[in-house]
């Protein structure tokens, strides 16, 4: 580079006046500062993309330093002793006495897991296995329902209670009187009667740690898959007591065992067996409290029903006259219902009605009204709401009729 301009093409002729070179110059110079920034901005977009490339080149060499690492193998510490830590290793059963370090060997005990290299010496200690489908089912936020949203089954509340709410808040209670809580509590009955509800409000009233799982979600393909996860729910109840552990459908994996030979009826026999294990086999179960629901009590093993396992079978059938009119209060406290609303003929009118059937008459009420523009629920909504409704389970009675026919 050059400090003269000798060789340098100029923008302005040499015949030019000085004012016509000088804004020449000038021209030139905004052009080479827009050329200049447009240069800067291409180098940052560059270094930018160079920092992109690094860290991915940084990664790539970090794994692939990891490929050539040797793996580690999985295996239990057995027992410690004055000579170092004996090991078995998972897969072929093969036990070791290795060294550790001492501050390694203060977190150690018998049925750790733990990493060891291709020489059998422990590199780290490694977290107890459970399925995560388990931890996923762990409820972290109570659920929006009260004792106070469920009408018409007093008594049964009361039984609920008694057998996991009570053993929760008071244990002292029940060794004041020398006797153990109730285990487990089944709640059977009609679809829709507020089984479910039950179990909900228990979890919004205690501070225990909330499981919930369907029965269908434990029945697997691969053989084991379910049992694993049936003894990982229990370890995620364990390591949070007190816990509550609510199972739905219990009937898909706990009903009478046949003689078929089918794989898939072997792997559910297989899975219910463990569940009877956890329930009442002989490890102590731990300060847990099971609530389980199902729509047929009449397909459910009579092993599952003996007391040890479920101390309380309560039957949750369709509500009364009486514990209609409550319920319909219930679902329409925060509606606008009309003067001419009268619960006791609503009660009067759905016989037969679940508490989910009457909560539906309730949103369908509502709906007439909507449509009709209004924001107040008039008594011939809910007549009309309930018409649908019977109109629809005909229907579905109609469907099954036709398909079984």
């Amino acid at each position: 580079m050059t400090d003269t301009v000798e060789g340098v093409d100029l923008p302005y002729d040499e015949e030019a006046s000085r004012q016509e070179k000088i804004e020449a110059l000038r021209e030139r110079l905004d052009a080479l500062e827009s050329q200049n920034e447009e240069m800067r901005d291409r180098l940052l977009d560059a270094n930018a993309e160079n920092n992109k490339y690094q860290q991915k080149l940084e990664r790539l060499t970090h794994e692939n330093k990891k490929l050539k690492q040797s793996p580690l193998f999985v295996a239990t510490v057995q027992e410690l002793t004055d000579e170092g830590v004996v090991i078995k290793q998972h897969g072929n059963n093969q036990e070791a006495l290795t060294e550790v370090t001492d501050e390694m060997r203060e977190d150690l005990e018998p049925d750790d897991r733990v990493a060891v290299n291709n020489s059998l010496s422990v590199v780290k200690r490694l977290e107890n296995e459970t399925d995560v489908r388990a931890r996923v089912m762990q409820v972290d936020h109570s659920p929006e329902v009260n004792y106070e949203d469920i009408g018409g089954l007093d008594e049964q509340m009361t039984e609920v209670r008694e057998t996991v709410e009570m053993p929760l808040k008071n244990p002292e209670m029940f060794d004041d009187v020398g006797i153990q809580p109730p285990s487990g509590v089944l709640l059977h009955g009609p679809p829709g009667t507020g089984k479910t509800m039950l179990a909900k409000a228990v979890a919004n009233q205690t501070d225990a740690t909330f499981i919930k799982m369907a029965g269908s979600e434990l029945v697997h393909k691969f053989i084991g898959e379910g049992a694993k996860l049936v003894r990982d729910l229990f370890e995620v109840a364990r390591e949070n007591e007190p816990a509550v552990l609510f199972v739905d459908e219990i009937d898909a994996i706990a009903s009478k065992r046949t003689d078929s030979k089918t794989s898939g009826d072997a792997e559910v026999q297989r899975t219910m067996m463990q569940l009877l294990s956890e329930m009442d086999g002989f490890d102590e179960r731990g300060d847990i409290r099971i609530i389980a629901a199902t729509n047929r009590f009449d397909m459910l093993d009579s092993a599952i029903l003996r007391p040890g396992r479920f101390d309380r079978l309560i039957e949750v059938p369709k509500p009364d006259e009486e514990g209609r009119e409550l319920i319909f209060q219930i679902h329409t406290r925060d509606m606008q219902t009309a003067e001419d609303v009268d619960y006791a003929e609503l009660a009067e009118m759905a016989t037969d009605a679940s508490g989910a059937d009457i909560k539906a008459i309730c949103t369908e009420a509502g709906m007439f009204a909507i449509r009709d523009d209004r924001t107040e629920i008039r008594m011939g909504d809910f007549r009309e709401a309930w018409e649908k409704i019977q109109d629809t389970d005909t229907d579905a009675e109609a469907g099954d009729a036709v398909a079984f026919a």
